[in-house]
């Protein structure tokens, strides 16, 4: 399966689904959802004022290891289908979402 990040100036876009009120947060690998690579994240905030939203940018800037400054919610702040924008090396974050899906599972 392909990764479920896109290519952009400046960085990537990283495609999610969010699983809010989970039992703990993780990243657990790649789902196909209408064709389409998408991340499976789980958070244990609710999906109110945005806290769902904030928490899935701590999980993926600890995810990737890269600063919580450089991780930004693109589209889809009110869906389960988000799309998260990380500043940085497009190639270098493309290398560390495989290696970190890799460790995954």
């Amino acid at each position: 399966m392909s990764l479920p990040a896109t290519p952009k100036p400046g960085g990537v876009l990283l495609h999610v689904r969010l699983t809010p009120k989970a039992s703990s947060a993780r990243v657990a690998g790649v789902e196909a959802f209408d064709g389409k690579p998408v991340l499976k994240a789980y958070v244990t905030t609710p999906p109110e004022d945005g806290k769902a939203n904030a928490a899935l940018g701590v999980l993926i800037a600890g995810w990737l290891g890269v600063p919580k400054s450089t991780v930004s919610m693109a589209a889809g702040q009110k869906s389960r289908l988000k799309t998260v924008a990380v500043a940085g090396d497009a190639d270098d974050l493309l290398a560390k979402i495989a290696l970190s899906l890799d460790k995954t599972g």
